[in-house]
């Protein structure tokens, strides 16, 4: 297979040239050579068929051979959590959501949140790699830590539902993904929403919904509801 290179500022339609951070990792690491075979990707949608014009470790230019862009998908699958604590939870979180496909990941910031602060660069560049590495054509969309009361009105609640563990009827996500053209999963910190959280998400008309009978980590409980969705839609759309 050949090697996969995010470039986000693609425009030109026939040449490009690797950053020389790329370019030094190319010719050095990956000892590739003129005539050798690239893809490039730039997060949205666009996928290009590649050859090595100059293997030059500070200026590696690449010659674009095809063209192909990757329609957006028709649902899209936006996941909003607390942080972990362990911001390596985090990190396996975004790499592993990025495979399956995820639109959006947002942060939250809850009550009974350890994690207060949240920085995304580190964040942004592992699904970049998870990217490449996945074959993926759309780079999730990574949004900032922000309050969980203030997160709430910028959702459609007759898309969006919550993951709790109090008690109360739940319906199994699986069950209510499968319409729509879009779904936003609400996951709270390690130690759940609090009441009055998953109160003002009933009041605002969004749905809870259960993962299943296991107790899952933050991360889990969201990586989990991200293929549960996708699954969902796929048996739906089969005729």
């Amino acid at each position: 297979m050949p090697h996969t290179f995010y470039a986000p500022d693609l425009t030109q339609p026939t040449t490009y040239t690797l950053p020389e951070d790329e370019s030094k990792h190319a010719v050095r690491v990956l000892r590739l050579s003129p005539g050798d075979a690239v893809v490039l990707v730039n997060g949205v949608g666009g996928v290009y068929a590649a050859e090595v014009a100059d293997a030059n470790p500070k200026r590696c230019q690449l010659r674009i051979l095809q063209e192909q862009q990757v329609p957006r998908p028709t649902y899209q699958v936006h996941v909003a959590v607390a942080p972990t604590k362990n911001l390596d939870r985090m990190e396996w979180l975004v790499e592993k959501a990025t495979e399956i496909g995820v639109q959006a990941i947002s942060f939250l910031r809850c009550a009974r949140s350890e994690r207060r602060e949240l920085k995304l660069d580190r964040l942004e560049k592992i699904a970049v790699s998870a990217l490449k590495q996945s074959g993926q054509a759309w780079l999730p969309v990574l949004a900032d830590l922000t309050d969980f009361s203030r997160f709430l009105p910028t959702i459609p609640p007759e898309t969006t539902f919550i993951a709790h563990l109090e008690d109360g009827e739940r319906t199994p996500l699986a069950y209510v993904a499968a319409d729509g053209a879009s779904c936003c999963i609400l996951i709270g910190p390690e130690g759940d929403f609090t009441p009055e959280e998953i109160q003002a998400a009933f009041s605002r008309g969004i749905r809870p919904v259960t993962l299943g009978t296991s107790r899952l980590r933050t991360e889990t409980a969201a990586l989990a509801a991200v293929h549960t969705v996708h699954v969902a839609r796929e048996l739906a759309s089969k005729p």
